[in-house]
């Protein structure tokens, strides 16, 4: 890619590159909001990922700097994934998407509290669940 082209990158685009796939997007929220760290977990999802899918995507999250695969220390056979500050600062945009979805989709299964928090105070509740997601990983 000629310098030329970084420089005049579409913030969009680059946004698409990172976390615009389904797949990474719903591997972002169950680490985020539902706790799962472990690929068993992840595999667990009611939108039923693919074995092959799943491990391509936590490569390409690792590589893209929105999570860090660690090792258990007292069992280095087990994997776990940790979400970064950079995936972190995705809640607002994983609650944007839920915020239009809600409007959108009448069979949505969004949670109305944790609508009805984004829609009261959008700050707190990004905070929280930035939070939460950071002391469910230590």
């Amino acid at each position: 890619m000629s310098d030329l082209k970084l420089e005049n990158r579409c913030p969009i685009d680059y946004a698409l590159e990172v976390f615009g796939d389904r797949w990474t997007l719903i591997v972002l929220r169950d680490l985020m909001l539902s706790g799962k760290r472990h690929y068993r977990e992840l595999m667990t999802s009611k939108e039923g990922i693919a074995t092959n899918i799943l491990a391509s995507r936590l490569k390409k999250m690792e590589a893209d700097g929105l999570v860090i695969r660690k090792h258990k220390p007292e069992d280095k056979r087990q994997v776990f994934y940790e979400l970064t500050d950079k995936a972190l600062d995705l809640v607002p945009v994983l609650l944007e998407i839920s915020r239009w979805s809600v409007i959108y989709d009448k069979h949505t299964a969004a949670p109305p509290e944790l609508m009805r928090r984004y829609q009261e105070e959008p700050q707190q509740l990004i905070a929280d669940l930035q939070e939460t997601a950071r002391v469910r990983q230590t």
